[in-house]
């Protein structure tokens, strides 16, 4: 069960380890883009593309869907990136339904816990397979394993290594389960009365906008942990100029310095740098995209607009 690339690498690597895959289900199609085309879930293109049965049900209760999900007579459900499930879905296998979450849980519980992770400065991370039960995220856990974040690293590439690892995982957590070897640990054991518990909430636009008032190494750690997708907003008007454009950065260099400047401040020599005063020094953004543009490196969005005293 799943939907967005992060899922289809855990289905590839049980269809080609010769698991036998009885079903997939994902969400309904839905229009996408300036044409409103119907575009299929990257999981729903693999599961037609290797010749798997795929449902697609609009409500988890449905009565049709919950047959056809018993005629499937599945020993054990998978769940990577879907949506919550109800009881009667999710306590429909004999082997259980389990859930792998690219987190350390029980820290990072949500939708976004890869943003998180760096946003907050995290310098490691994980996957989690763990069984489903009535609160989201909180099941016994199954599996865990550990990579370093790197501060090279930002969302798209932390992605990339847990879905490879996730994939791995979800091997091995249906092995385990198969052997009746599952020794699960519930998720309070990694709680203590000191433990910071750090959730991971689902990101909306209004939660992207860079916040000139914060540290150098802060918003450096948000644009990285925002990007590429959704992506991190700045509004700036240019030195000369009295236009305000709202960019899109992809990257940012760090620059730790005392000034006396307003927070906020555009720096810029109108042909390389663009960097923008912050509490403790200057954070350079570096990849950029302005509305209407591609994203480009900050020297060629420089050299293709027309400054005022050029």
């Amino acid at each position: 069960m799943g939907t967005p690339d992060f899922a289809v690498e855990s289905l590839k690597t049980l269809v080609e380890n010769n698991y036998n895959v009885v079903g997939v289900i994902t969400m309904p199609d839905k229009p996408a883009g300036r044409g409103h085309k119907i575009q299929f879930s990257p999981v729903k293109q693999y599961a037609l593309d290797n010749g798997l049965t795929i449902l697609q049900p609009e409500k988890l209760k449905d009565d049709t869907f919950l047959e056809e999900l018993r005629q499937l007579q599945a020993d054990v459900q998978v769940v990577v990136a879907f949506r919550m499930l109800p009881e009667v879905v999710w306590n429909m296998p004999p082997l259980g339904t389990f859930n792998l979450h690219a987190s350390l849980l029980p820290q990072y519980r949500g939708a976004a816990p890869i943003n998180y992770a760096i946003i907050n400065g995290e310098t490691e991370t994980g996957a989690t397979t763990f069984f489903l039960t009535h609160e989201i995220d909180t099941g016994k856990i199954i599996l865990q394993n550990k990579i370093a974040i790197s501060e090279t690293d930002n969302a798209g590439t932390v992605h990339d290594k847990l879905m490879a690892l996730g994939a791995t995982m979800v091997r091995e957590t249906i092995d385990l389960l198969a052997a009746g070897k599952t020794d699960a640990i519930d998720q309070q054991q990694f709680i203590t009365p000191e433990t910071q518990l750090k959730s991971a909430p689902k990101i909306f636009k209004e939660n992207c906008v860079i916040n000139t008032n914060d540290s150098v190494e802060n918003i450096n750690n948000f644009v990285r942990g925002l990007s590429p997708y959704p992506t991190a907003r700045i509004d700036i008007e240019l030195p000369n100029t009295t236009d305000v454009i709202q960019l899109k950065v992809f990257d940012t260099q760090k620059e730790i310095a005392a000034h006396q400047l307003a927070l906020g401040t555009v720096l810029t020599d109108r042909r390389t740098y663009l960097k923008i005063a912050v509490a403790n020094g200057f954070i350079h953004l570096t990849n950029i995209q302005a509305p209407g543009k591609k994203a480009m490196s900050t020297g060629e969005y420089l050299r293709g607009i027309k400054l005022i005293n050029n």
